[in-house]
């Protein structure tokens, strides 16, 4: 009978670790994007520190992420790219604050964003907008490499990023200006 116990025991704790989905965690966004997170440049002044993230329970077949930041809401009638990165490798599962173009994984690629260069571009949406959001996903792919240079165009890399996903997981920030 105990062994019996055990083992559906072990069946529900199993069950459970596989029903747990792809997930994306954050210590510094929560709801509203901090100054930290925000562009300087274009009439705002924050720190353009890109975010800590954290992931787990990458869908089995996973052989590589990749981390973008997008504004849907930009009034461009395409939306903002504010982050792109590929070719994150598979054992990885973070990125740190301020990890943009100082401690990016070895072999990740922070490509072109809408701010025209590469690396993370915070948020600065227009005065008076209402506040926009800031969706930060991070893509399991099912290829080790997107052979793409820092200077391709985020389009190309947004393509090729759902072409290749498995899975992808997100968390949404606002942000607004008066």
């Amino acid at each position: 009978m105990k062994k019996l116990i055990l083992l559906f025991a072990a069946m529900l704790f199993s069950a459970s670790v596989f029903a747990e989905g792809f997930t994306l965690h954050s210590s510094d966004v929560h709801g509203q994007l901090s100054m930290a997170q925000v562009y300087n440049g274009f009439g705002c002044s924050g720190k353009n520190i890109s975010p800590q993230l954290s992931w787990r329970h990458a869908p089995q077949g996973t052989k590589s992420f990749a981390v973008t930041a997008y504004d849907p809401d930009a009034p461009t009638g395409s939306g903002w790219w504010h982050w792109l990165v590929f070719n994150i490798p598979e054992n990885i599962d973070y990125l740190k604050t301020g990890a943009s173009q100082k401690t990016m994984p070895e072999g990740s690629v922070e490509s072109m964003t809408s701010f025209g260069k590469p690396g993370y571009g915070g948020a600065c949406p227009p005065k008076g907008d209402r506040p926009h959001r800031y969706v930060f996903t991070v893509y399991a792919l099912d290829i080790r490499m997107i052979h793409q240079p820092a200077s391709a165009q985020s389009e190309l890399i947004g393509f090729l990023l759902n072409r290749h996903a498995i899975a992808k997981t997100s968390l949404i920030a606002y942000y607004g200006r008066k």
